[in-house]
């Protein structure tokens, strides 16, 4: 039996003992201890007074000056601990959300890069530069598949000042020039002699052009160009004759290939120095003989002029591609042009042959090995394909637009020559059925003029794409270059660039199945929204020969910011 009494101290003591106790004290004591019975055995409860010694002990604890550094340390202590799991915590978050750095960027500065066209990209890093904080929506906005890049703070700036108009004083000599390559890049090497030209104090010569390149074309430049309205257009900038006047024709030229990616400088100093002595000098190459970047204002204004303005194609050419132009503009619908450089001599140039059959592949490497001025002659097609250097195959295309959005019933005019492989062009066709040429579009007679004229049909080709909608292309060459370049310089017209080495592992990856088709298109989307052909600064680089190309991107230069 549990019995629990409650008994005073001070009542077993002598009653007179507590006279002189105030009765505060008095009750502390009476209820000092208590006695638990157990079956007759008396022990003592917990004493009250601990209770009193912890409450003490806390008040010391806060009590300032005493243990307040303790207090502190062991606080901040906590914190930091607090802190940790907390950041611990958002890697963990942030890394389930975060999409691969490698292969797109993100949602953020697809934002900034939409809003102000102002998002360059230095291999794996991303520079925001120049561009006005805005709010964001909360959810990702992609533009319109067929919006234009925003060019209203942009102008063309290529006028003469008057201090770069010639001022007839006499020629210091001649300059011959054999242009090599196919019709772009004999358009852009036409484009630098005529800087090199007037920093040369030279007359130029009607330019000859490459008969013996992989298309043996015989056409010349008045075949293909406008001359008489190049030499009209330049004759403020430079002298343009149609052949050597009789007294220098008994001359020899001086035969020599300048220098690739020379200063002005070097022409106006060493080949200056030449032509002095020689009075005639003949350019054996036109390509990239000319910097990208650090030459003078008025040169790079006047490589401009030359190669979108004085380089104007025949009435016969133009013609042509304005009746292509309307008739797939027929139903008022956009229409895309494709420079889908998967042909027989890039494939072998490169050494790429993916999805090829092992035939094809022999018969592009033996191509390769018979072309003397092709350098390289073992290539690791696959390893160059992940480098993102390869032409995309024909499927490739058909699933990079579909990523991007484009509807099956898209129009798509291409600005190539025949596609390589057993199949063909079969692989874009299934998914957009809409595929025209210049072969299919045209009629038979409307095409005679050009038979075996692979440049001229080049030129048309060059201005559909110039006029289209939208510009593709999937092989940086020198068209791409060309007609990239030219669609910036007329007003930031779209020109989408795909990311190809990053696209490459993208689609990999969903070919074995490790995402989903949403998943890629979405990426796809994000990685190619800011690569529109808007307004970013070309920037010089540490080797010259990997800079972008000056006509690819005439902004600096040619493109000036209101």
């Amino acid at each position: 039996m549990l019995t629990i009494s409650v008994t005073s101290i001070a009542a077993t003591e002598d009653p007179s003992s507590t006279a002189d106790v105030s009765p505060r004290i008095l009750r502390l004591m009476t209820r000092r201890r208590v006695i638990e019975s157990i079956d007759g055995n008396v022990l003592p409860m917990r004493n009250a007074m601990l209770f009193r010694r912890k409450g003490r002990f806390w008040l010391d604890i806060l009590r300032p000056g005493r243990y307040m550094c303790v207090l502190m340390f062991w606080g901040l202590m906590t914190l930091l601990f607090m802190t940790l799991l907390a950041k611990f915590a958002l890697l963990n978050t942030l890394h389930d959300l975060n999409l691969d750095r490698s292969e797109f960027i993100t949602a953020r500065s697809v934002e900034i890069s939409i809003r102000t066209n102002k998002l360059i990209t230095e291999g794996d890093n991303i520079i925001i530069s120049e561009f006005k904080e805005t709010p964001l929506p909360l959810k990702l906005t992609l533009p319109d598949i067929w919006t234009k890049p925003n060019a209203d703070l942009y102008y063309k700036c290529v006028q003469r000042s008057s201090k770069d108009i010639i001022s007839g004083e006499p020629t210091n000599g001649y300059i011959l020039v054999h242009s090599n390559g196919g019709l772009n890049q004999m358009k852009i090497g036409i484009s630098d002699m005529v800087a090199i030209a007037k920093v040369m104090n030279a007359t130029l010569v009607l330019p000859s052009l490459d008969h013996n390149s992989f298309w043996t074309d015989p056409s010349d430049f008045k075949d293909i160009f406008d001359w008489k309205h190049f030499v009209e257009y330049l004759e403020e900038d430079i002298s343009v004759v149609d052949h050597l006047p009789p007294a220098y024709a008994s001359i020899k030229p001086l035969q020599r290939a300048p220098v690739s990616y020379s200063k002005a400088s070097y022409y106006s100093n060493q080949m200056s120095s030449l032509m002095k002595k020689h009075k005639v000098i003949n350019f054996t190459h036109t390509d990239s003989r000319l910097a990208n970047n650090g030459l003078p204002n008025p040169i790079q204004r006047l490589r401009c002029r030359a190669m979108y303005e004085a380089l104007k194609f025949t009435d016969e050419i133009l013609e042509l591609a304005d009746k292509l132009i309307t008739r797939l503009r027929d139903d008022d619908k956009p229409f895309i042009a494709l420079h889908l450089r998967y042909e027989k001599d890039m494939l072998a140039f490169t050494g790429c042959s993916h999805n090829l059959s092992k035939a094809e592949d022999e018969e592009l490497r033996q191509l390769r090995r018979s072309v003397r001025h092709w350098k390289e002659k073992h290539i690791n097609g696959e390893e160059r394909r992940r480098q993102g250097v390869c032409p995309m195959t024909p499927r490739e295309v058909a699933v990079f637009l579909e990523a991007i959005g484009f509807p099956s019933d898209t129009k798509i005019y291409i600005v190539a020559g025949n596609i390589y492989g057993q199949d063909g062009v079969k692989a874009l066709q299934d998914k957009y059925p809409n595929i025209y040429t210049h072969s299919n579009l045209a009629t038979e007679d409307e095409l005679s003029p050009f038979n075996n004229r692979q440049n001229k049909l080049a030129a048309v080709d060059y201005t559909v794409a110039l006029e289209s909608d939208v510009f593709v292309f999937t092989y940086d060459g020198n068209m791409a270059k060309a007609v990239q370049g030219h669609r910036k310089y007329e007003g930031f017209r779209k020109t989408i660039i795909p990311d190809k080495k990053n696209f490459v592992k993208l689609i990999d990856r969903m070919d074995k199945g490790l995402i989903s088709w949403e998943e890629f298109s979405m990426k796809v989307k994000i990685l190619h929204a800011n690569r529109t052909g808007g307004a970013v600064l070309r920037k010089p680089g540490k080797v010259v020969k990997s800079e972008e190309s000056f006509y690819a991107n005439p902004y600096p230069g040619c493109i000036c910011e209101k």
